[in-house]
């Protein structure tokens, strides 16, 4: 049995926050000093490295599991589908829901089951579950997704990434202007390899937790305020890229090797929007390890410039954008072979082969 894409939604919340919106906010560097530079200074050399514009923030009363029902009903909706034959309902998320202005992360019930009352499915027998991966977290349930298909356990699945990241940015610190709210999600449903050729072809995951585990993870804010108990969501920038740029391109090529494909193959890569100029050298060392220089045209689309980085929403919701048309120059065609690629927190490293 193959694991088919049959339908695909999103939810970008129609807040837009420029980045000249952080002008008025001081920023603290990680060993809590003042930066000494203009904030327009701060902000424009931001922009040079992330590629980032603007980003889109959830309304006050908006959670990510309202965020995630809604992108679930567009992709049911787009699959044709009755949502009461549903089997699974994966929702990859980080942080819970999470109230505007407050801290507390919440998780039970799980967002999934959230999901499932919000869209009115009744049948018990679909069963509904979160993951927590890191970025790569809606790569990884797509993954299991695969897995319970090919093994004959389940058949059809809605599987959804949401996040509320606005929620738990450090406001002093300069990686607040990364982040971003949104959601993404697909319907997948198994086909009969004999009479389909679309489908998951194949898929590689890693996990660094060494020295690597504190890359991405929670701690106080830059800001050395003693009346501030609150952890907030921090990153070690360039032990991230370097990170990134050693692994992710040797994982997706172990991916690509291990089903016979080769990189010319590849019409598309579907890469986490996490940084620009990141996922742009991630692709262009991934084309040197089969010693290609030049990098295809529009092979890598991206929305960061003006969706900023939703963690686990940036590919479902990127992947909804080029199946619909709403990316110029960017299509997808029957047959095309594409990557799905992610890196995150753990730090987690995913790819999938998919033909469309």
């Amino acid at each position: 049995m193959r694991t088919v894409i049959t339908g695909s939604g999103s939810f970008v919340p129609a807040n837009i926050i420029k980045n000249c919106n952080f002008e008025s906010q001081i920023f603290y560097d990680e060993k809590g000093s003042l930066i000494q530079r203009e904030q327009r200074e701060i902000i424009s050399k931001f922009q040079q490295i992330t590629g980032i514009e603007e980003r889109c923030y959830a309304d006050i009363g908006m959670h990510s599991s309202c965020m995630a029902a809604i992108a679930g009903a567009k992709a049911i909706a787009d699959a044709g589908i009755d949502a009461e034959t549903i089997n699974q309902i994966i929702v990859a998320h980080n942080f819970g829901d999470i109230k505007n202005g407050g801290a507390q992360s919440d998780m039970v019930p799980s967002l999934a089951s959230r999901v499932k009352n919000k869209l009115g499915i009744k049948n018990p027998s679909c069963v509904a579950y979160d993951i927590l991966f890191g970025c790569p977290g809606w790569l990884q349930a797509l993954i299991q997704a695969d897995a319970f298909t090919r093994c004959g356990m389940a058949n059809t699945f809605l599987v959804i990434g949401a996040e509320t990241l606005s929620r738990v940015i450090d406001p002093h610190d300069r990686d607040s202007m990364i982040y971003s709210d949104g959601a993404g999600a697909v319907i997948t449903e198994a086909r009969n390899d004999t009479d389909c050729n679309s489908g998951i072809i194949g898929a590689k995951t890693a996990s660094f937790t060494e020295y690597e585990v504190d890359y991405i993870c929670m701690g106080k804010s830059n800001y050395n305020d003693p009346c501030n108990h609150n952890h907030y969501l921090k990153m070690k920038g360039r032990k991230v890229y370097e990170f990134a740029l050693t692994h992710v391109p040797a994982l997706v090529k172990s991916c690509l090797d291990a089903y016979n494909i080769t990189i010319k193959e590849v019409k598309k890569i579907f890469i986490h929007q996490a940084n620009e100029k990141m996922d742009e050298a991630i692709i262009d060392r991934l084309f040197k390890l089969y010693g290609i220089d030049q990098v295809p045209a529009d092979i890598m689309p991206m929305n960061i410039r003006w969706h900023g980085n939703s963690s686990v929403a940036t590919i479902p919701t990127l992947f909804d954008m080029v199946s619909k048309g709403a990316l110029k120059n960017h299509c997808l065609n029957k047959n095309d072979i594409v990557v799905f690629a992610s890196v995150g927190a753990g730090m987690n490293i995913n790819a999938v082969c998919y033909r469309v």
